[in-house]
């Protein structure tokens, strides 16, 4: 169980599509993360969300809904995989519904795919992210579906304790800097 003080983590699940492989790569990951008396895990996942196909004129009650969980979180971390060398319209959409929610708070990926391991779509995210005045971490955890990697190997245990380590010194900076000054952009 995560303390009062623990920070809060938002584990975005990026892809929609059936079949994905991205929400067992994620209950892997939040198990994992979960161990850890630092943090406390929400999962935010996409496919949850019943977005409009085009921007209304209001946000609907699933936009408002992700607006908040985004708000909430002081950390996340993207699950993503690549998509023909970035990652899906369905992230990025979500992405763009919320703005002052992202500042001055850091995020971590997870990705996946295949050669690449999601990297293409992670380095996307970066410039994405940098818009929004977030910390991007340098630490990762990735995989390759088509080498036929497994979920949960040493080395990605390593990986995403590392990442970990990095996201919960950020965050705890990070929340410690708003405290003292808001952030103005």
């Amino acid at each position: 169980m995560a303390d009062a003080e623990a920070l809060r983590i938002a584990v975005i699940i990026g892809s929609t599509r059936e079949g994905r492989a991205g929400e067992r790569i994620a209950e892997w990951f939040v198990a994992r993360a979960r161990r850890r008396r630092e943090v406390e895990v929400e999962v935010v996942d996409l496919a949850d969300y019943d977005f409009p196909g085009r921007l209304p004129s209001h946000p609907t009650p699933a936009m408002v809904r992700f607006t908040e969980a985004v708000a909430h979180a002081e950390a996340f971390v993207v699950v993503t995989p690549e998509y023909n060398r970035s990652f899906p319209a369905s992230l990025k959409q979500a992405i763009d519904y919320a703005y002052e929610e992202w500042h001055a708070k850091p995020v971590g990926f997870v990705s996946y795919g295949s050669r690449s391991n999601g990297l293409y779509a992670v380095e996307g995210l970066r410039c994405v992210f940098a818009e929004l005045h977030v910390v991007t971490l340098r630490d990762g955890v990735s995989l390759d579906l088509l080498a036929g990697e497994e979920v949960g190997t040493e080395e990605m245990e390593r990986d995403a304790d590392a990442l970990l380590g990095e996201l919960a010194w950020w965050g705890l900076a990070l929340r410690e800097a708003r405290e003292r000054r808001p952030y103005v952009v």
